[in-house]
């Protein structure tokens, strides 16, 4: 494959970051990270105020692949290129890459923002825009976690990726609630507001950060590139038109091209594996999967962001397309609202994050990445048995249980992936266990959605022509706007839309009451309630074994540490407390290092780390 190069190493670049170092990467990759979840989420509750300013009509079957593709877009694309951007952060930069994608992203949120097209030629533009975005993204997401291994040492890791964490799945859930604020507003604000926060994060990492970890020259392995791009885009594709409707089926998973799609990313990732063995610089380190810890804990990351994935989606629709409306909500209102009543997930995760990552530096991991898998297998049980017009402080109560529990999971689990990883493969790790991740969202949004169709399609059919006969509309009406497909009536949920005003048009005039019943806010949610709590409970029961199936590989991660096998943990509030020297500090005061002379702990300590501390086979927290 002409990559039979030596690999080489060079040192870090001289003049050592301060010893505070540490906290000014933690803050900028914290703040890169916040921004693309903001970003990322913000769009998914913005959706029906950027249809109308486009002018396309959600519930037109020839428009649901632009709304799939600005949903996912940017997922697909991230998981696809973030293991290449980790590989390339290895070779040239961990932080030379981090810079590019910062500044990536921040033109793409200007690109979005001037969209002046209406219709399919505004979608496309969006959508183009997205995808680019996504590459930015995956240049964040790709090094900021090896950033932050280099920079922290192993007794601290834990800590420093919770924190990271916490801005990672705070950014999704105030973005939600930021894209309900401004899309009425102005749509394009969503993409705006992240500017500024934008070009101050590239200026400020281009003059603070350092790349402080082990480099590797090596040639890029440009088979493995194309066969992994080709191979993944091919699945993640398939995956995304599976769920829509083909010819008179309600889903698309027996489409020709569909089942092309599939099975040929599946080969072509088989001959991705195989190139991969051979090579002498692969992108894909296989030889990290010796490394117990670390394939235990990406199996059991990818099953739980495999069953939590969806949640967002499913509570949403709950929210919006059922409960809110029963609740006095009009359906303009139900975006915004629905951001803000699913807060308790959000606090359950802010407050078990930082605290899992700081005991498991003390304590190791398994405790909490175990726990942490059951608890929230359990509150995906108890959601189960709520009815869908439910009293609001369990939902809340049940909610907070899950973010518990995926809080106490997620920083350990990273800290001990991160720390089974040799220092110069810090990049190639963090890569790898980011596009897990990713897929994993592209899948499980696939997978629910699937599930929750399979489940709507067996009564609502039935249930919409009962009720449309029961308020005067004709038999033939009723059968034709019964036959909508599964996936359109979940759209319209997510979208805080009711279908009937747009389908029935002109006939709502001739009914008794002038369509004012079936147009109103409790309609449509009764209508759909039965049905689709059955498809609820069946996508619940997916992530419930995926829950139990992560507890049991987070088992398998090996040891817990006791707490003599760890260094005494340098006092974290200490530590903020004398880079910040005092409450009134400045921002611009408080990311200049000091003391120079004084590096060790930046990133030296963590640098080097990885290699002592694993070995194939080696089970480390």
């Amino acid at each position: 494959m002409g990559m039979t190069e030596q690999t080489s190493t060079e040192p870090p670049r001289t003049g050592a970051p301060g010893k505070h170092y540490k906290w000014i990467a933690l803050s900028n990759t914290t703040l890169g990270v916040l921004m693309v979840m903001i970003n990322q989420s913000i769009v998914l509750i913005a959706l029906p105020d950027i249809f109308r300013g486009i002018h396309l009509d959600p519930l037109d079957s020839a428009n649901t692949s632009y709304l799939l593709w600005m949903l996912m877009g940017f997922m697909v694309v991230t998981a696809v290129l973030v293991v290449t951007f980790g590989r390339l952060g290895d070779m040239f930069g961990r932080v030379r890459m981090y810079n590019m994608g910062f500044a990536a992203f921040t033109f793409c949120s200007i690109m979005l923002a001037i969209t002046w097209m209406d219709g399919s030629a505004g979608a496309l533009w969006l959508i183009g825009w997205r995808i680019a975005q996504g590459i930015g993204g995956a240049l964040l997401f790709a090094n900021s976690t090896a950033i932050l291994t280099d920079a922290f040492p192993t007794r601290q890791r834990g800590t420093a990726l919770g924190i990271n964490s916490i801005a990672a799945i705070a950014g999704s859930f105030i973005g939600l609630i930021l894209g309900g604020v401004l899309a009425p507003v102005s749509w394009k604000l969503i993409f705006l507001v992240s500017v500024p926060f934008g070009i101050f994060g590239t200026i400020w990492a281009y003059v603070k950060l350092h790349d402080t970890g082990v480099r590797a020259r090596a040639k890029m392995d440009w088979w493995g590139n194309v066969t992994f791009a080709v191979g993944l885009i091919s699945v993640l594709v398939g995956i995304t038109y599976g769920i829509q409707p083909y010819g008179s089926s309600t889903m698309g998973w027996m489409n020709p091209l569909v089942l092309t799609a599939l099975i040929g990313g599946v080969v072509v990732l088989g001959l991705f594996v195989v190139i991969e063995l051979k090579v002498a610089e692969p992108l894909f380190r296989l030889s990290l999967f010796r490394l117990r810890a670390f394939t235990a804990g990406n199996i059991a990351s990818l099953l739980m962001a495999l069953g939590r994935g969806g949640l967002q989606f499913m509570l949403i629709m709950w929210l919006q397309g059922i409960w809110l409306p029963l609740h006095g909500y009009s359906f303009e209102e139900t975006p915004l609202w629905a951001g803000i009543y699913m807060i308790p997930l959000t606090v359950g995760f802010l407050l078990s994050a930082p605290l899992s990552g700081y005991l498991s530096d003390r304590y190791g991991a398994r405790a909490f990445t175990v726990g942490g898998a059951l608890i929230t297998g359990a509150g995906f049980v108890a959601l189960m048995e709520l009815p869908t017009d439910f009293n609001y402080w369990l939902f809340a109560i049940l909610l907070f249980v899950n973010g518990l529990g995926s809080g106490l999971f997620s920083s350990p689990n990273r800290a001990e992936i991160m720390n089974a990883v040799p220092a110069e493969s810090r990049g190639a790790g963090a890569g790898m266990t980011a596009t897990f991740q990713n897929s994993a969202s592209v899948l499980s949004i696939g997978i629910f959605f699937s599930l929750m169709i399979a489940g709507l399609s067996r009564t609502l059919p039935s249930v919409m022509h009962t009720g449309l006969v029961q308020q005067g509309v004709p038999d033939a009406m009723a059968q034709q706007v019964s036959g909508l497909p599964p996936i359109a009536v979940l759209f319209a949920a997510f979208l805080g839309y009711n279908p009937f005003q747009q389908l029935l048009g002109g006939q709502l005039s001739t009914l008794p009451d002038g369509g004012k019943n079936i147009t109103g806010k409790e309609f449509f949610p009764h209508l759909i309630s039965g049905p689709f709590h059955q498809g609820l409970v069946i996508a619940f029961w997916f992530a419930v074994a995926a829950c139990l199936i992560a507890a049991v590989s987070s088992l398998l991660t090996g040891r817990v540490n006791r707490p003599h096998d760890v260094p005494a943990v340098e006092p974290l509030g200490e530590e903020l407390a004398a880079v910040a020297g005092g409450a009134g500090m400045s921002l611009n005061e408080l990311v200049v290092p000091v003391d120079d002379s004084a590096g060790a702990g930046a990133g030296g300590g963590g640098g080097g780390s990885g290699r002592g501390d694993s070995g194939p086979g080696a089970g480390t927290d």
